[in-house]
């Protein structure tokens, strides 16, 4: 026998595999029942040589898969799903999904965006499969039962952990653009290297990403920044002019930029590099993928504000709050589920706040907004911070380390002591339009944030009683000063308007 090794595990070659799932023998007997010639093909042959479990199945039907799918589906009293388009079908038994499709084979025109379909053999089946360590098949018939299929020397390539397709990579890629996404997404799971030529495909192939619905990139790309180390994937997306099409912004973060003043040389570093360390950074210590995505965005708008300052250097004043402003166009753009945009704009924006905060000079007061403002997602902003420090400099970074900790107990602190994990406003919006006699309006929101305020300046506690007293003390000249802002800001809006009337 011969051994191979990947990343994680010894892996075996033999001629034949031993398949233990019962669901899978199953389906093998009701093939020779029926006289179908049946392979299980794809992730779960690749992940049984890298000795990664896997509960769903994916096979290849000699004949017609959707009528052999509908006996499956007979057999285990579960309701097929038909893609008579593709012909393919999911068939759901328990926690499994079992996926058929018949071999057919694809012949390719270059010039052309769809290949030309028609009815072919096992050996057509593996050749249009995206990748070769994807190509392999093992059957399931009684008479070959775990016997390996490798006509593209997939088993070859994962000994050697590289990515590379069984055709021409153009023809790959060309028959399904998100392909390449996929090498991205295996070169990231996997810390395999994607073959040169494999490579020059995508780079070739890149622009035809755009002809992919974004909710197939999402898809994808979320799974890229799941990883275990991440930034080989967007590695491979940015080399190969991939990402200026599905994330422009991250991929206008590339570059070093220098300029020599007098005797000095000013530069900044590669912001793009610098976010992907952040992002693995991260990696070692959540899984949460929107505080990993918190960890790449967090400079996203730097490449925007970059300015240089003689005497200076480089500066990138408001990054974090024009980050945080762009998040909500960012997810609706590449259909982010939206719930999470509020917890990925608040770390963006309160990134460099704790920083500012080392300082023993501090004021409680200072402390204690910052609480108010992370409220639950304190303890995930100090996370980002600490991943934000990637200095080579082991000294800097223990130092930097103390001072987030420093910090983190200063906030605990006083968040404890004024019970801002559970802070609001004490007087309630409809108490303060009840008293004061007024509508629902941008008044109502002035006066309540007058009140947290004052809590957060330490001169009323985080109380009712203190702070309703406190707010008809003030009520009049709280109305009079929203009135006056109102009142302003109306007469901008007119002069606004008479400019371009």
């Amino acid at each position: 026998m011969e051994k191979i090794k990947s990343k994680n595990t010894s892996v075996t070659k033999k001629k034949k595999i031993k398949i233990s799932e019962s669901i899978v023998k199953q389906i093998g007997q009701l093939a020779d029942e029926l006289g179908v010639e049946l392979y299980i093909v794809g992730g779960y042959v690749r992940d049984y040589f890298l000795g990664r479990n896997r509960i769903d199945f994916d096979f290849t039907v000699v004949g017609d898969s959707i009528a052999f799918a509908k006996e499956v589906a007979r057999k285990f009293n579960s309701k097929p799903v038909i893609y008579q388009k593709f012909r393919t079908a999911l068939v759901p038994v328990g926690g499994h999904k079992i996926e058929f499709v018949g071999t057919r084979k694809e012949e390719y025109n270059l010039n052309s965006r769809k290949p030309v379909v028609t009815e072919g053999t096992l050996e057509d089946d593996l050749r249009r499969r995206d990748f070769t360590i994807n190509a392999m098949a093992v059957c399931v018939n009684e008479k070959s039962f775990g016997s390996v299929i490798d006509l593209f020397n997939g088993f070859s390539d994962l000994n050697g952990n590289i990515l590379k397709t069984p055709l021409n990579p153009e023809i790959t890629f060309s028959d399904d653009p998100l392909r390449m996404m996929r090498a991205a997404r295996f070169a990231s799971q996997l810390n395999f290297k994607i073959h040169h030529e494999t490579l020059s495909g995508i780079m070739k192939t890149a622009v035809r990403i755009k002809i992919i619905s974004q909710e197939r990139i999402t898809d994808e790309f979320i799974k890229i920044i799941s990883s275990a180390k991440p930034s080989g994937g967007l590695k491979v997306l940015n080399d190969t002019g991939l990402l200026k099409y599905i994330f422009p912004e991250l991929h206008r973060l590339n570059g070093i930029e220098f300029i020599k003043e007098e005797d000095k040389v000013y530069g900044h570093k590669d912001v793009f590099l610098h976010s992907l360390q952040v992002l693995d950074n991260i990696c070692e210590v959540t899984n949460n993928p929107w505080l990993r995505f918190a960890a790449l965005t967090h400079d996203i708008a730097k490449s925007v504000t970059k300015k240089y300052m003689p005497g200076t250097g480089w500066t990138f004043h408001g990054h974090e709050e024009l980050g945080a402003r762009r998040m909500s166009e960012l997810f609706r753009r590449m259909k982010f589920p939206m719930e999470h945009l509020p917890y990925v704009e608040k770390l963006v924006r309160l990134h460099q706040r704790p920083m500012v905060l080392v300082d023993d000079g501090v004021t409680d007061s200072a402390v204690r907004r910052l609480a108010f403002q992370a409220g639950e997602v304190l303890e995930d902003l100090f996370i980002l911070c600490k991943a934000d420090i990637t200095t080579k400099n082991p000294i800097l970074s223990v130092k930097y380390l103390k001072n987030y900790d420093k910090v983190a107990k200063k906030v605990m602190d006083v968040q404890e002591k004024d019970k801002l994990r559970e802070f609001q406003a004490p007087v309630r919006g409809e108490e303060i339009m009840d008293i004061c006699g007024i509508k629902p309006s941008p008044v109502v929101g002035f006066i309540k944030s007058a009140i947290e305020e004052a809590i957060l300046d330490n001169l009323i506690p985080n109380e009712y009683e203190p702070a309703k007293e406190y707010f008809l003390k003030h009520k009049d000249e709280w109305l009079k000063e929203a009135e006056s802002i109102e009142l302003s800001s109306k007469k901008k809006e007119i002069k606004g308007k008479d400019i371009y009337d």
